[in-house]
């Protein structure tokens, strides 16, 4: 089982999202041993009260690494730390 999750959180429609979904999986398919997982804030009335206005969302391990837009070299990095 993977150490590390990366986590999208997400809405359906959001262009961003989209754009951040497919930075997150390029990177975590070349990094290797970290699992990636999306929920959509739109099914879990927490997130969707707490990050309504901020997605997307990459969490690692369950805290926030960015909001809105993901740098691809700095969560590369971040992930690489984690190893």
């Amino acid at each position: 089982m993977p150490a590390t999750t990366v986590t999208l959180l997400s809405r359906p429609g959001c262009h961003l999202c989209d754009d951040a979904r497919a930075i997150a999986t390029r990177v975590v398919g070349e990094v290797g041993g970290v699992a990636f997982e999306e929920r959509s804030i739109l099914d879990d009335a927490s997130l969707l009260e707490r990050y309504r206005d901020e997605i997307p969302v990459v969490l690692i391990d369950g805290a926030v690494h960015t909001i809105w837009r993901v740098d691809e070299a700095r969560l590369r990095s971040a992930l690489l730390e984690d190893q």
